[in-house]
């Protein structure tokens, strides 16, 4: 039963986080790892887990995503190509490399969700000297060209690990000229959808996925994500996000630690 109380807690834990600041990854997967389970396996099961988050939110912003359409289709296939590749690269690499690795990679990410708020109020001064307004961003071939080519390294990024995905998600939106936050979360979780969803299904056909993990940290990322609404009026996102930035470095100390 152990296993799955920690499973279950992470999974509520996490989903509360994704639903209020993001970053929730950094709770679910070192849960996994905690557990036993192989670092590879525990990424790919942990990709299957919150997939449905990520789908729950794109349809909570289903009305702002019909008057951002064209970037949308535009950026779906570089989503899918990215996050078939970065699964790909994930079951290519030997476990032992990749938990080497796995320091890294959660410190990255941790230093991504410590630096949104400014990567974010950048991004913003830029959108707003440029003139460009939310609803017709730049559409030079030069721009989408640069943009699909970013979109499609965050997806690669996001099949192989994942965390922090967002933010990179959202820092490509800012350069398209994208201002309105309902919108470019309304995308960013489609497109969410579309990285995690490819690499599922290729980790599943793989047979590098714990399904017994995947249910119950599902149900847990549910549940959380419903308590995620009113803990945030409670605590507020940057509480919420001081908070998984003080637990990923601490998470990256104890996996250096352990490595």
């Amino acid at each position: 039963m152990f296993p799955i109380v920690v499973i279950l807690a992470a999974g509520v834990v996490a989903g509360a986080i994704n639903a209020i600041a993001g970053g929730g990854t950094l709770i679910s997967f070192p849960a996994l790892l905690w557990i036993g389970r192989d670092p590879v396996i525990a990424n790919a099961t942990n990709t299957v887990a919150i997939w449905p988050g990520s789908l729950a939110g794109a349809v909570g912003f289903r009305r702002e995503l019909s008057t951002v359409r064209r970037w949308l289709l535009l950026l779906m296939l570089p989503s899918c190509a990215g996050g078939a590749v970065g699964g790909w690269l994930l079951l290519r690499t030997p476990s032992s490399t990749f938990e080497r690795l796995v320091p890294f990679l959660i410190l990255a990410a941790t230093v991504l969700l410590a630096l949104q708020e400014m990567i974010t109020r950048r991004l913003g001064g830029v959108v707003r000297a440029s003139g460009a307004p939310s609803e017709a961003p730049g559409t030079g071939a030069p721009h989408v060209v640069f943009v699909f080519i970013f979109q499609f390294f965050v997806g690669l990024y996001g099949g192989y690990f994942g965390a922090g995905m967002g933010i990179l998600m959202l820092a490509a939106l800012g350069l398209i000229g994208l201002t309105d936050m309902h919108q470019m979360n309304g995308l960013k979780n489609v497109l969410a959808v579309c990285i995690n969803g490819i690499a599922a299904i290729y980790f599943a056909l793989s047979h590098a996925v714990v399904w017994g993990d995947v249910l119950v940290m599902t149900i847990g990322t549910i549940i959380g994500g419903f308590l995620g609404a009113r803990l945030a009026r409670h605590f507020g996102r940057t509480f919420v996000r001081r908070a998984v930035v003080f637990i990923g470095l601490a998470m990256t100390v104890a996996m250096f630690l352990r490595s």
